[in-house]
């Protein structure tokens, strides 16, 4: 699944191909995703141009001059900038096409992904409004996590997880930053000391700005906004490395599930 990275690298390939530009067209060839295509949304983007272009958590916003439109990769989705001309690949489900020529076209094999009208105030949408900071803002610090964490028998690795408390911190980067601040995955949230929880705000920020820079982690299918797929995966420390030596102290690393969850760690360095 496409995590807050992929979304950010996507959001950066299509951004100057489409902020300034109008939308000639919209061609919708399949509306049943996980929350359908309202019939009046290609009426509300049909003609208008793209005024800016931004992200909320794994959400892409499309801000035209009366409102926003929001879209979601869901599972295995991807958008692409291609010549309108392009022939349509199996599940290009639906068309952006452009006054330039160009078109953003969204592919979603399993439909899991969402394009939808947002209006004028987007994030007042129930899909936006109870969303946790994002992790690169001020706010999401270790006195925040250390705080919402107190008392909490919950699992850390599904705490940091949960969209309420950050938003961002999937599955991947979850292990990955734990692994980093020396941080069990099993422990309870609020067994997490304070100095801890720094270290792992701290973790997860860098995580996640080093897959950006590397366009994201492709383990299947994703590709970034110009098709090319990313590279963090080459530097994965824990995750998918089951019974191999853990880069710092050469233990195998152990897997488990946690919340229905494949997780990866190292019982010498974390505890």
């Amino acid at each position: 699944m496409p995590e807050l990275p992929e979304v950010e690298t996507t959001k950066r390939g299509i951004k100057n191909h489409l902020v300034g530009k109008k939308i000639n067209r919209v061609v919708i060839r399949e509306s049943r995703f996980r929350w359908p295509i309202s019939r009046g949304f290609r009426q509300k983007v049909d003609g208008h141009t793209v005024r800016a272009i931004s992200r909320r958590a794994k959400y892409i916003l499309f801000q035209l001059d009366h409102g926003y439109f929001m879209i979601h990769l869901g599972m295995s989705g991807n958008l692409r900038i291609v010549d309108a001309s392009t022939a349509i690949k199996k599940h290009d489900h639906v068309d952006f096409q452009l006054a330039t020529g160009k078109c953003l076209r969204f592919n979603d094999p399993r439909r899991f992904g969402s394009v939808l009208w947002l209006g004028s105030s987007p994030f007042e949408h129930s899909l936006l409004s109870k969303l946790g900071p994002e992790p690169f803002d001020q706010s999401f610090n270790g006195e925040y996590l250390f705080q919402r964490a107190r008392k909490k028998k919950i699992a850390v690795k599904n705490f940091i997880m949960d969209n309420h408390i950050v938003v961002g911190a999937g599955n991947i980067y979850a292990n990955e930053a734990l692994f980093i601040s020396g941080i069990r995955p099993t422990r309870p949230a609020g067994k997490v000391t304070k100095a801890e929880c720094q270290a792992l705000v701290e973790a997860i920020i860098m995580v996640l700005k080093a897959s950006i820079e590397m366009g994201g982690t492709t383990l299947k299918d994703f590709v970034g906004g110009d098709g090319k797929p990313g590279y963090f995966q080459q530097t994965l420390r824990v995750y998918d490395r089951e019974q191999q030596p853990c880069r710092k102290c050469s233990s195998p690393i152990k897997a488990l599930r946690i919340g229905q969850r494949s997780s990866y760690y190292c019982p010498r360095c974390q505890k």
